[in-house]
């Protein structure tokens, strides 16, 4: 079993990494502020299902391929980077129409969900990050790698729920306000496209460095 000493740590860590300002949590913040926090959850389910790919990845050593692949690598970035400026687009778009026109702007859970799943698997920062990042924590005398990965991976997405709902729900009800005048509409999605912009551009520029 994995000391708890560790398991605080770990914790601690995890909490710290999902309040710093990096794609995933910006992704959170804008689905939520322009959708509501409910949205928000449906993406954080997706970015969650996107982290314990990456985990499973890690323990079947697809992680070291894309480490060392600059061929793998650079088609995932630009994967997630080509997904992310299609959502600016269209969020510009989006904030074209009028208020009689709502209902082209609205999108289902499944579709959220989707949008987070991709979001997270296609960043391979990601995959390097728990490549780097868990074998710190792992000691053969505890237990089976399998046990331990599991664990602890589950140990960071269940803390990536707490911190990523706390921002979808301060978001929804900031996007909530924002909403109910059209010209702030648009400056939002204005906002929201520039950021996605921005998280694409920082992708396509990543190194292959964990």
């Amino acid at each position: 079993m994995i000391p708890l000493q560790e398991l605080a740590a770990f914790t601690l860590a995890a909490l710290l990494i999902g309040l710093a300002p990096g794609p995933d949590n910006l992704f959170v913040l804008t689905q939520s502020a322009l959708y509501g926090a409910k949205a928000g959850m449906q993406v954080i389910l997706g970015l969650c299902t996107g982290l314990m790919v990456h985990m499973l990845m890690v323990f079947m050593g697809v992680a070291m391929l894309v480490q060392t692949s600059v061929m793998a690598f650079t088609v995932l970035k630009i994967a997630g980077a080509l997904y992310l400026l299609t959502l600016a687009w269209q969020t510009l778009r989006a904030g074209q129409l009028k208020n009689g026109s709502q209902k082209e702007n609205q999108i289902s859970s499944y579709q959220l969900y989707c949008r987070g799943i991709f979001m997270n698997v296609t960043n391979p920062k990601v995959l390097l990050f728990f490549l780097a990042f868990l074998p710190q924590f792992l000691q053969p005398e505890t237990g089976t790698l399998a046990m331990q990965i599991t664990i602890l991976g589950t140990l960071f997405i269940l803390v990536t729920i707490f911190v990523f709902s706390v921002i979808a729900l301060f978001a929804g009800k900031l996007g909530h306000l924002i909403r109910q005048s059209s010209s702030s509409l648009v400056i939002l999605n204005r906002i929201v496209a520039l950021v996605y912009t921005v998280i694409a551009l920082k992708l396509l520029t990543a190194e292959m460095t964990a």
